[in-house]
């Protein structure tokens, strides 16, 4: 049997169980005269992980979704005048009980963060854990990732200036992976963001990436400096046409208490019924199996996109998925998946099941490790020997 197989029969499993739970009494995040009770009852939670906090020093509760940024900073959207829909989807967002919220640095080289920045101004700071990444910046290929320290600290001061907060819930290196060296993290990055936890600019340390080997090494390395990593953030590692996260990290993770944070789940773009973006790394091997999915789903009167959320939002194991849009319609859907979780027909299973065994199953596992990578290296090279057309997502 695939792995893909027994992830299926895993999250089928746990679907019957319905062991998500939603809270009979209010979680943390509710604020009284913000918040209407009933609507955040219908959100989901899940304990993000044993060394994750509250700032009363209680495991921190996190709704099933959680909000992503990237699409504000115009990664999907190339809208210039791209703002009040972003604005409305935080507040609607947090209104509905979401209560974690994640944005970088490079997402529209800052614009993301002064989106989400102008709309927690009107919401009450203890309603929401707010994460941000460092490290990633510019669009120019040479000067796009900095893994110095004081650069790193002048990008959290930054960063809290945008988001118009006082500290940054858990503040994370973007995409290590294309450092010359992980050890320009481990002997800069971290000894930043301690400097920030300690000046109380900062609550929890995490890692990023896309390579799972990158988060586990982070991670490990980390450690044997005696720094405490709280949460690991992986996307496109659990979805229709790659489980790998299951087996390879979560066990990891979890022995170690260290909070998770999927994303992703319609793989940027990729699972959809519009197709991915030009800039995605996929292979044309699983762009072509992905056009297949969609057509196949669409012949079945069946939404593609309904079954990635489910099939992610019902992995137990993943406390919380980052799901990001700039339609206000598509957030609408989205609360829609976790109030209707688990309740996927007959059909609908079916031809899930197809996807995940048969037409992505059949293929082993499919993912693009490596190839930005690559890409990245091969334009650094040519900007060495003055090379002025280059560009890098």
């Amino acid at each position: 049997m695939s792995f893909a197989r027994q992830s299926y029969k895993v999250a089928l499993k746990g679907s019957q169980r319905r062991g998500i739970r939603c809270f009979s009494q209010l979680p943390p995040t509710f604020v009284e005269g913000f918040h209407d009770p009933e609507t955040v009852k219908k959100m989901r939670y899940r304990t993000l992980g044993n060394r994750c906090l509250d700032k009363s020093g209680k495991p921190m509760e996190v709704s099933i979704v959680s909000l992503g940024g990237s699409p504000f900073g115009g990664l999907y959207d190339k809208n210039e005048n791209l703002e009040e829909g972003p604005i409305k989807i935080v507040h609607e967002a947090v209104k509905a009980g979401v209560n974690l919220i994640d944005t970088a640095a490079w997402y529209g080289h800052g614009r993301s963060e002064e989106i989400i920045g102008k709309a927690l101004k009107d919401i009450p700071r203890e309603a929401y854990y707010i994460n941000t990444k460092v490290c990633r910046y510019k669009p120019e290929v040479t000067e796009m990732f900095n893994w110095d320290y004081k650069r790193t600290k002048e990008a959290i001061d930054v960063a809290l200036e945008k988001l118009n907060v006082d500290y940054i819930d858990t503040i994370q290196v973007h995409d290590p992976e294309f450092a010359p060296a992980l050890d320009l993290v481990m002997e800069n990055v971290f000894p930043a963001f301690l400097e920030a936890k300690k000046e109380g600019k900062v609550r929890m340390l995490g890692v990023t990436g896309y390579p799972l080997s990158i988060l586990r090494e982070q991670i490990e390395r980390a450690e044997a400096m005696g720094v405490e990593i709280n949460t690991c953030l992986s996307y496109c590692h659990y979805n229709l046409h790659d489980t790998t996260l299951k087996t390879e990290l979560i066990p990891f993770l979890k022995e170690k208490g260290i909070g998770l944070i999927g994303a992703s789940p319609i793989s940027m773009g990729l699972l959809s019924e519009q197709g991915p973006p030009s800039w995605h790394p996929a292979s044309e091997k699983l762009k072509e199996l992905a056009a297949q999915a969609a057509e196949y789903c669409k012949e079945e009167g069946v939404d593609i996109g309904r079954l990635c959320m489910q099939f992610a939002l019902e992995e137990e194991s993943i406390p919380t998925t980052l799901v990001g849009t700039t339609s206000i319609e598509r957030w609408g859907e989205n609360l829609k998946h976790v109030y209707d979780l688990g309740n996927l027909s007959k059909k609908e299973r079916e031809v899930l099941q197809y996807l995940v065994e048969d037409l992505f199953g059949s293929h082993g596992t499919l993912s693009w490790e490596g190839v930005e990578i690559a890409n990245y290296w091969q334009l650094i090279d040519k900007a060495r020997k003055g090379d002025k057309n280059i560009s890098f997502i």
